[in-house]
């Protein structure tokens, strides 16, 4: 859907449909006040008699008389004048989006950004509305058929310059929130893909393709044989249960100097998590195909960053495999060794994550990083911990946790910063090997950060963990697409 700005008096509009704001308590704004006065003040008789309640999220959709150059209205509640904070303002966006999906038209206009919000000034409510929609459309098709949703026929979302914008100030705020919104949609997609279908080629090829589609982005993938040549022998002790080779996947974003260092991002992509012999739970298994969701993320970021040609370097590495019982899987007790040279004691099967993210993290160095932030679905310690709600933080810089966790305020995609002491790391001792994979039931996600701190020491890192923010169970199952805003924001604020 395509988001753009648009001038003209509201009285004299033409549109199919016209979104306007209304309140529970307090004046209605100038604009919704305007157009109700050269329309018998309809919408002022339908707020007296209560079918439009003004509560956020309320919605109510008016058919206008014949020969209108505006077809329809929908009034769409803010709660009190005044009083908007942005779960109200985002309340309403997804409350508006949905009532849309239901009417046969191509375009809207929406005079929403004459909603005062707490705090937030208009490019917050350009994006918002823009992301919001998108989320609301959203839609899994790939492997429907009979029984797929009817595609949805919007096309184009008209914004109304108010006071404090212009059109090109609007336009480009849409055009920075779509592509976002095009690499958490893009995440989304891939994390939702069943195990059979996104296999780590699968991901490989999906890289190579977002290659060709912008040239400026470098992609590199490495096969198992190159991998053993680096002496990747944690990350491949991983794919040895699988029938799918294991890929590492670079994808280079280079839209700054050439002497500029590089943020590496890092990604998780174990495509489907079976646990290996420490095998799973039968129940809700179906759910680890989502063990890739930070890999999704960094192609999400990616494809931002390309769309957008940002003028900044940026490197995806996604390290990707499968983790499945068979009679060459790992074993616990098994001892490994990783690229960095230090060797792990398998203790837990299903700890697979790090073992490939730790050899990743070591091959992130050769890029020479100013910062290298690794994102993976890796303990569910940390739902335990955070929930559903907050990605968790762990990291060696104090400064780039900082830069993270404001970003993700701004982006509404919180994290919150978890302890990475030198306490813990007593957790991971091993009598056989330099380390173990799992440093026991306390504090997993702070002892399972502590295993990755020790591939990260040359280097400022962060860690987000986001096993209880990646995606939602139950009838509401599917991938949510973060932590793509937060990096993205993270991007952009350094650019």
């Amino acid at each position: 859907m395509q988001f753009v700005s648009k001038t003209g008096q509201i009285d004299k509009l033409s549109s199919p449909c016209l979104i306007l704001p209304v309140f529970s308590k307090g004046k209605q704004t100038e604009l919704t006040d305007l157009f109700d006065s050269a329309h018998n003040k309809q919408i002022a008789a339908v707020l007296k008699q209560g079918d439009a309640t003004g509560k956020a999220g309320n919605t109510l959709l008016l058919q206008m008389p014949v020969g209108s150059k505006v077809k329809r209205v929908l009034l769409v509640g803010f709660g009190e004048q005044g009083k908007t904070t942005a779960d109200d303002f985002n309340k309403a966006i997804t409350a508006s989006i949905n009532t849309l999906k239901s009417l046969p038209i191509k375009a809207v206009c929406s005079a929403l950004l004459t909603v005062d919000v707490d705090a937030k000034d208009t490019d917050w409510k350009v994006r918002q509305i823009v992301l919001k929609s998108r989320e609301t459309l959203y839609q899994y098709t790939e492997t429907l058929t009979t029984s797929a949703p009817d595609a949805h026929v919007l096309e184009t979302y008209q914004l109304l310059v108010v006071a404090d914008s212009t059109t090109k100030t609007i336009n480009k705020g849409a055009e920075t929130a779509n592509s976002i919104a095009n690499g958490i949609e893009s995440a989304k997609k891939l994390a939702d893909l069943p195990g059979n279908i996104c296999t780590p080629s699968y991901l490989a090829n999906t890289a190579k393709e977002l290659g060709k589609k912008h040239p400026a982005l470098k992609v590199t993938v490495l096969d198992e044989a190159k991998m053993e040549k680096l002496g990747m022998g944690s990350l491949l002790s991983v794919s040895r249960g699988s029938r799918q080779p294991a890929k590492l996947i670079t994808m280079e974003h280079n839209g700054g100097s050439k002497s500029q260092q590089p943020i590496v991002i890092v990604g998780k992509g174990l495509t489907f998590d079976a646990g290996g012999i420490s095998i799973k739970p039968s129940s809700g298994m179906d759910e680890m195909k989502y063990d890739m969701c930070g890999g999704a993320s960094v192609f999400g970021v990616m494809q931002m960053c390309a769309e957008l040609n940002l003028p900044i370097n940026v490197v995806g590495v996604v390290p990707s495999s499968e983790n499945l019982p068979d009679g060459d899987a790992n074993k616990p007790g098994d001892i490994v060794t990783s690229m960095a040279g230090l060797t792990i004691e398998i203790l837990n099967t299903d700890a697979e994550g790090r073992l490939i993210l730790c050899d990743a993290l070591t091959y992130a160095a050769k890029f020479k990083p100013d910062v290298v932030i690794d994102i993976a679905t890796l303990t569910g310690a940390c739902v335990v911990a955070l929930g559903k709600h907050a990605t968790g933080l762990l990291g060696n810089n104090d400064e780039l946790a900082n830069e993270l966790l404001s970003a993700g305020i701004k982006a509404g995609d919180k994290a919150w910063q978890l302890p990475l002491w030198d306490e813990y790391k007593p957790q991971l001792k091993s009598n056989f090997a330099d380390l173990a994979n799992i440093g026991g039931p306390a504090g997993g996600t702070i002892t399972a950060a502590c295993f990755l701190s020790r591939f990260t020491e040359d280097y400022k890192w962060a860690h987000l963990d986001i096993a209880g923010t990646a995606w939602k169970s139950g009838s509401e199952k599917g991938a949510t697409g973060r932590p793509v805003h937060m990096l993205s924001q993270f991007i952009l604020d350094r650019c």
